[in-house]
């Protein structure tokens, strides 16, 4: 760490040359937001697809029926999210950030192959919705062991005045995923036919998304390392994780819940458009554009915020606006159903979701150890997106099966809201807080 005598602009980590970490690089920074917009883009494409893919591989009585059984498997994906986070982060905590992130772009990649290969169920019978459970297990374990290893690196490779804005590109990144697959789908159901974009429309996001896969491992494999590998004598510090005080733990996992799932219930809000409000497809697929668009360019400014007045405010009073907003907003996209409506409602609440999910993964991330950041931060992560995200889409269309009450996901989503701001209240300020081991 530098000296007092250096200006405070010059304060960093240290990293694994031993020299003091200046602000991320061109190349890092392109290799983490491709790496994980690639990573987040496979995921998010199941979302933004799976009225298609319901339909492919889980044909049904119902549209809606077909449509809960898709989003059901979407589910699917994050139970391995823990396991993910455990296994990952500890390889990451122990032998690097690096290795860890180049296994989970490699496993991304053989799920997503799965994904824009397998043929539907109308051809090759059960095996079909096996497969696609195995993919997206594959996806759930890669994309559960990405988040730990590429924050923990974010956050120590950043100077200590721009720990939130260099975090901050880890939820940028995934509105970039968001936007691209948002576009890509927008694009497609515009030039090609209903009967197209059901035949093999869908799968063209995922088949472009492998193409990206060798630039993602060759700028990976030249990244710096933040965490150089643990000699034999402190083999036994990867293992801590599960020593941090379970406060932390349980609070970490409250502190996602209300950002996870005001986050999938954005990633639902095409599905919602065509099955509740009966839009368009192409129309519908504008949400997703919008979402992916305000986290990509509100999450910066969520990091900087947090940089300048601390975590606690810009996480605290971005999230109570959500938790006061987000029905409010459903009623007036219910009241004037239209793109323009659609587009400002999925955008505003996917901005409040970003300012406020930058900052609270910053302060995480400064309440854990070095020695076993990558790990406490994807198990607390993968926990909650798993029991709250994974089951956002699902549970949304059930309640409004059930309900009969278009209404339903925003009184959900609020009620998330309401748990994660109380939870921010136990927060501490941590900007100004030391965190190097």
């Amino acid at each position: 760490m530098t000296s007092s005598t250096q200006p405070a602009a010059h304060e960093a980590f240290v990293l694994a040359g031993g020299s003091p970490a200046e602000t991320l690089s061109l190349g890092s920074t392109v290799a983490l937001v491709v790496g994980n917009a690639l990573e987040f883009y496979d995921f998010i494409a199941y979302a933004f697809f799976a009225v298609y893919i319901g339909q492919a591989f889980f044909p049904a009585t119902t549209p809606l029926s077909s449509l809960l059984l898709s989003v059901a498997v979407f589910g699917v994906g994050f139970i391995a999210r823990p396991l993910g986070g455990w296994i990952i982060g500890a390889l990451a905590d122990r032998a690097g950030r690096r290795p860890a992130m180049l296994l989970t772009i490699l496993l991304m990649a053989v799920g997503t192959a799965g994904l824009a290969f397998t043929p539907p169920a109308e051809t090759i019978g059960v095996a079909a919705p096996v497969i696609i459970v195995a993919c997206r297990l594959i996806q759930g374990f890669a994309l559960g062991g990405e988040l730990g290893p590429v924050t923990a690196f974010l956050i120590e490779s950043a100077p200590a005045h721009r720990r939130g804005l260099n975090t901050s590109w880890q939820l940028a990144s995934q509105g970039l995923a968001g936007l691209t697959a948002g576009s890509l789908g927008l694009s497609l159901s515009l030039v090609l036919t209903q009967g197209q974009m059901q035949a093999w429309g869908w799968r063209v996001p995922f088949a472009l998304g492998l193409l990206i896969v060798p630039l993602g491992i060759y700028l990976r494999g030249r990244m710096p390392e933040t965490n150089p590998p643990q000699g034999t004598g402190q083999r036994g510090h990867a293992g801590t994780a599960v020593r941090e005080p379970w406060g932390v733990m349980v609070l970490g996992i409250l502190l996602v819940l209300g950002g996870t799932v005001s986050t999938y219930l954005g990633l639902y809000m095409t599905s919602y458009a065509i099955t509740t409000l009966n839009m368009p497809r192409s129309h519908a697929a504008a949400a997703s554009v919008a979402v992916g668009l305000a986290t990509t360019v509100l999450a910066p400014l969520g990091g900087w915020l947090s940089d300048r007045i601390g975590r606690r405010p810009t996480m605290i009073w971005s999230r109570v606006a959500a938790t006061v907003l987000t029905v409010p907003a459903f009623e007036l996209l219910l009241a004037h159903p239209s793109t323009t409506m659609l587009v400002v409602v999925s955008g505003f609440l996917a901005s409040l979701a970003a300012i406020s999910g930058v900052a609270s993964m910053t302060a995480m991330l400064e309440m854990l150890s070095r020695s076993t950041r990558a790990r406490g931060m994807g198990i607390v992560y993968a926990i909650g997106v798993t029991v709250f995200g994974g089951t956002t889409q699902a549970i949304a269309t059930w309640l409004i099966g059930v309900t009969g009450s278009p209404m339903a996901p925003a009184w959900y989503a609020t009620a998330a809201s309401v748990v994660t701001a109380t939870a921010m209240l136990f927060v501490p300020e941590t900007r100004n807080k030391v965190v190097l081991d």
